[in-house]
C-alpha cells in the first residue's frame, strides 16, 4: 500500500487530496507548518483574549470566472455553490475592473472554508499542522521526508505544492535531484509581496462606509480596504465587524524585511489619512505574505514538474500556473493526472 504525502494546506494541495480521493492505494497526508489550514486563503479570527468574535480574510478576497474558464471549472464553482462554500458576491466594491461575462463569488465562512471543504472531500486523508518540512532525501527506494519538529518519516509519493522558493530551500538529497534545467526555471519564478492588516471589532461597533471594499489609487501604502463581514453579507448584533487592509506590492517589496510592529504602524498612520473617523479596534493582526502572487509562473509548463520518477516526486502550485482558484485547480489537475498515470 503507498503512503503519499502532500506538502501544503493551501488551494492547490487540498484539492490535489480531494481529486486523490480514491485514487491512491493506501494512506495519504497532508503537511502544513502553519497551524491551520488555508495558505494564502487564510482566514483570521482575532486576538483569543479580545472581546470580539470576528473573522477576517488576510489572503485571497473573491473569486472571478472568466467567461474563457467557464467549460473546464463551471463543475468546482458548481459544487461550493451548492454546499454554500461560495455566493456570488453582490456588496459594492469600488474601483473593481469587471470584465464582460464573468462572475465574482466570495466566501461567506472565509476563504480557508473552500481549502477545508477540500480536506474534507480528501475522505481519509491524515491532515498534520505545525510539521514544517526541511529535508527529503531517498533511502530505501522511498522518500525520507525531515521537518523541524519530530522524528523523519517514509512516503512511497511527494507531492510539494509549497511556494516554489521554498522548494530551492529544502536540503537533502533533493539538492542534487533537481537537475540543471529544473533549476533555473525553478529560480526564474518571481512572486510580488505585500502585507495584510486584519482590524476586529467588539459587537456593536458601527463603520459608516457607503461600500464594502475599495481599491485605493493615490496612497503609497494601502492598496485595498475592505470592511470583510459587509463583503461576506454578514451583519450580526453578537459579532463585530472587521475591516482588511492590503498594501501595494510597492510598499511591500520597500518594508519586506523591517520589523513587524513598525509596518503595522506605518500602515495604521495610512489608513488614518484615508479614513479618520475609523473607530480603535479591539485586536489587530498583521500578516506579510513573503510570496503573495506569482508575477512569474515556469514558462512552458503544464501545471505540475516532476522532480523524479521512481519513487515520484512531484510539485505543482501556483508557480507552475498563475495566481487565482482557476490556476491552483489547473495545478492540482495536472499532479493527479501525472500522479494517476505514474500510479
Amino acid at each position: 500500500m503507498a503512503r503519499v504525502l502532500v506538502v501544503g494546506a493551501g488551494l492547490t494541495g487540498s484539492a490535489c487530496a480531494a481529486l486523490l480521493r480514491g485514487a491512491a492505494p493506501g494512506r495519504l497526508e497532508v503537511w502544513d507548518k502553519a497551524r491551520g489550514a488555508g495558505g494564502r486563503m487564510s482566514t483570521s479570527r482575532c486576538a483569543p483574549d479580545a472581546a470580539c468574535a470576528g473573522t477576517a480574510d488576510l489572503g485571497a478576497q473573491y473569486f472571478t470566472l472568466e467567461p474563457g474558464r467557464a467549460g473546464p471549472h463551471r463543475s468546482f464553482y458548481e459544487e461550493l455553490l451548492s454546499h454554500g462554500i461560495l455566493e456570488p458576491l453582490t456588496a459594492p466594491i469600488e474601483g473593481m475592473v469587471v470584465k464582460e461575462g464573468s462572475r465574482n463569488y466570495m466566501a461567506p465562512q472565509g476563504t480557508s472554508s473552500i481549502v477545508k471543504y477540500y480536506l474534507k472531500q480528501s475522505a481519509g486523508a491524515d491532515v498534520f499542522y505545525e510539521h514544517h518540512v526541511t529535508e527529503i532525501s531517498l533511502r530505501g527506494g522511498k522518500w525520507e521526508v525531515s521537518r523541524k519538529m519530530g522524528l523523519p518519516e517514509q512516503f512511497d509519493i511527494v507531492i510539494l505544492t509549497m511556494p516554489v522558493p521554498q522548494i530551492l530551500q529544502l536540503q537533502g538529497d533533493i539538492v542534487n535531484i533537481i537537475n540543471e534545467n529544473q533549476k533555473q526555471q525553478l529560480e526564474s519564478v518571481s512572486y510580488s509581496s505585500r502585507y495584510a492588516l486584519g482590524l476586529f471589532y467588539e459587537a456593536g461597533t458601527r463603520i459608516d462606509v457607503p461600500w464594502a471594499a475599495q481599491y485605493i489609487t493615490n496612497n503609497p501604502c494601502i492598496r485595498f480596504i475592505s470592511i470583510d463581514n459587509k463583503k461576506r453579507n454578514i451583519e450580526s448584533p453578537e459579532i463585530g465587524p472587521s475591516v482588511v487592509i492590503h498594501t501595494n506590492v510597492t510598499f511591500g517589496c520597500n518594508h519586506l524585511d523591517s520589523d513587524l510592529a513598525e509596518v503595522q504602524q506605518l500602515i495604521l498612520n495610512h489608513l488614518e489619512s484615508i479614513l479618520p473617523s475609523l473607530p480603535k479596534p479591539a485586536s489587530i493582526k498583521c500578516q506579510k505574505w513573503r510570496y503573495s502572487q506569482v508575477t512569474k509562473a515556469v514558462p512552458n509548463c503544464p501545471g505540475q514538474m516532476i522532480l523524479h520518477t521512481q519513487p515520484l516526486l512531484i510539485c505543482g502550485g501556483d508557480g507552475f500556473t498563475h495566481s487565482n482558484f482557476d490556476a491552483c485547480i489547473d495545478s492540482a489537475m495536472s499532479l493527479v493526472k501525472a500522479i494517476k498515470s505514474h500510479l
